[in-house]
């Protein structure tokens, strides 16, 4: 289960260093649990301000969510603005924003300054909608730039149909600020940077448990244990019960994504621009173009891990002949899925969970920018330089609903299904009737 799966970035990583298991007890300021995004962010900024950092995965680097999504560095959090400012006010909204724009930045400033291999970013997020949706866009748009001075543009149907040739989608926003790449290699190259900077990392090192005593912690793994003052919990969507009370603050949601065969010109009449696309939807289609002709196509969410990589691709297919029925007959040359975690409230869990103990992670399928910055925050708490991390005082551990917690998961997603499903047909048809 812990290891690389059969996906598009696992085919083009540029290198496959295995680093050794944990063995033994050693000594470290921080002892941070997960390499994915999270933790070897979290790892890289504790790094660079002096501490002695050791990081254990149960798997591999980035084996997880992190290094098999779509690949998209967008601003924002997996909530919605609107329901973050409802909860929290408007002051803390603006800053949690700024911040999801900071976790951007962070990610584009990496990728200038260290110039990982294999992971050139390419700008653009086309955001579309499946229904007459306009005017809402372009009081969206209005708001961004009062309110958060973020700017978007708005496209009308005639200018989306222009980029994209579909009858499905209506208006767009354009996102001139997100980019999107190559995630697995970003992750690869951080942790070479990490080593290089005196950080060490355990691969195949699961924790089973942390032992508390008189402010110092021990994170015991089969082979070894870390000594520590602090410990930082980024888990992931694939953390286990040995994780306690943060497992059961949230449920792990399965996605997937598809590669499809070299399209060579027939993917000029579909796909028009080198934008990432999504749409509106909670479980939306999201893709881009990837090795100039290919699509890199990700969709739907279950509660339950379907792993069938035959059974993927035909239903992937089905989506994407949904959008584009030109590209009939097009062949899905890999199949994946992924587990995000998702909270009850939809924002990550960024914060103390005691003495010593803190949890960056359930970034809810938006954690390419999320989580860099959440890992900041968390490193400026540990090293007394801020208390950023208040900002998330608001979204604590809500349980997940235990055993009926997919369940119920499962029955939204399908309720807000049949919502969009309905307003899509209602537009389809007037604008039917229209023409």
């Amino acid at each position: 289960m812990y290891t690389y799966n059969n996906n598009y970035y696992t085919a083009t990583m540029r290198e496959t260093t295995e680093r050794a298991a944990l063995s033994g007890n050693v000594q470290a300021d921080v002892c941070v649990i997960g390499a994915g995004l999270a933790g070897l962010s979290a790892a890289w900024e504790l790094v660079s301000r002096g501490q002695s950092v050791v990081l254990l995965d149960a798997g591999r680097v980035a084996w997880g969510a992190s290094g098999r999504n779509g690949g998209f560095v967008l601003q924002g959090w997996s909530e919605g603005l609107s329901s973050i400012e409802r909860r929290c006010g408007k002051p803390t909204a603006a800053a949690l924003f700024k911040l999801s724009l900071e976790g951007v930045d962070i990610v584009r400033g990496m990728l200038a300054a260290h110039q990982f291999p294999g992971c050139t970013p390419t700008p653009g997020k086309l955001s579309v909608v499946r229904y007459e949706d306009g005017e809402n866009l372009q009081r969206m748009r209005d708001k961004m730039a009062a309110d958060f001075d973020f700017h978007l543009d708005y496209l009308d149907r005639q200018a989306v149909r222009e980029k994209l040739k579909t009858e499905r989608y209506f208006q767009a926003l354009r996102d001139n600020h997100g980019f999107h790449f190559h995630p697995l290699n970003y992750c690869l190259g951080l942790a070479r940077l990490i080593e290089a900077s005196g950080g060490k990392i355990h691969e195949r090192s699961p924790m089973t448990r942390v032992e508390s005593r008189n402010g110092r912690h021990r994170v015991v793994t089969d082979q070894g244990s870390v000594d520590c003052a602090q410990v930082v919990y980024c888990c992931g969507g694939y953390g286990g019960p040995e994780f306690g009370k943060l497992r059961r603050a949230f449920l792990p949601i399965a996605t997937y994504a598809v590669l499809t065969e070299h399209l060579g010109d027939r993917l000029a009449e579909a796909v028009c621009t080198s934008d990432a696309v999504g749409d509106n939807r909670r479980a939306s289609d999201y893709y881009r173009i990837v090795e100039g002709d290919r699509l890199l196509w990700g969709g739907r969410i279950t509660t339950r891990n379907l792993q069938d990589e035959k059974r993927l691709g035909q239903l992937l297919t089905q989506d994407i002949l949904d959008v584009y029925p030109q590209l009939r007959g097009l062949q899905i040359e890999k199949a994946w899925s992924g587990l995000m975690g998702y909270a009850r409230h939809k924002m990550p869990h960024i914060g103390p969970l005691g003495k010593g103990l803190w949890t960056c992670t359930s970034f809810g399928g938006h954690g390419m920018n999320t989580a860099p910055i959440g890992a900041r925050v968390i490193a400026e708490a540990i090293c007394g330089e801020t208390d950023r991390y208040r900002l998330f005082d608001a979204y604590g551990l809500e349980w997940n609903g235990g055993p009926l917690g997919p369940a119920a998961a499962q029955t939204v997603y399908a309720g807000l299904k049949m919502m969009d499903m309905f307003q899509e047909r209602r537009s389809q048809h007037r604008a039917t009737h229209k023409n």
